[in-house]
């Protein structure tokens, strides 16, 4: 149940977002998600760590699910995320920062990328955004 402000703020951000833009806060909450299970790991929290390194690999899960076929660069963010999804599952495994620090920087990258498409892609079709 959706109690204070800020969730009811945030559930009208996810509904309201359009494709990139979703995109947009899946990277920003799996590097979130990740920082903070390495600085668990670092703090030998590993119950931290664990519950979110399963939340970046979760929002892979999904970016992954996301994918349209249809792009052959598809085929590419496929290979990259599940390359991704086995650092995090290593790490946490090993609870081992080094790979996972590896991935945020993959997903900054990616991050970066999609924020340049976003801002730059006012004139051309929506076909693009459906990549993911």
């Amino acid at each position: 149940m959706i109690n204070s402000p800020y969730q009811i703020y945030q559930q009208s951000s996810v509904q309201t977002a359009n494709g990139e833009k979703l995109t947009i806060m899946l990277y920003e909450g799996a590097i979130r998600f990740t920082k903070i299970a390495i600085e668990a790991v670092q703090g030998r929290k590993y119950e931290v760590a664990n519950n979110n390194f399963i939340k970046a690999q979760a929002i892979i899960n999904e970016l992954i699910a996301s994918l349209n076929f249809d792009y052959p660069i598809s085929n590419d963010l496929l290979r990259i995320y599940e390359y991704m999804l086995h650092c995090l599952i290593q790490s946490n495994v090993r609870k081992d920062a080094e790979m996972a620090e590896e991935v945020i920087s993959h997903l900054q990258s990616l991050l970066e990328a999609w924020k340049q498409l976003s801002n730059g892609g006012a004139g051309r079709s929506q076909s693009a955004a459906d990549t993911v």
